[in-house]
């Protein structure tokens, strides 16, 4: 079972229009790597903090 933080990162993007490639490109990852991050049941520890700066970072930019 994928990590309790994954599934408010996936919310996130699907409410803000933003896509796995999109947030993949913003964190300079293959999006096959973040589709394996958010669904790994063990994430990288410092995998949250980075998804969620590039995250709110897309959404500001779109804010703008």
């Amino acid at each position: 079972m994928p990590a309790q933080w994954t599934g408010s990162i996936v919310g996130e993007m699907h409410l803000n229009g933003i896509t796995g490639k999109m947030l993949a490109a913003a964190l300079d990852w293959n999006p096959k790597y973040l589709s394996q991050v958010l669904n790994s049941p063990d994430p990288p520890k410092k995998a949250e903090g980075k998804i969620r700066n590039a995250l709110e970072s897309l959404i500001a930019a779109q804010s703008n």
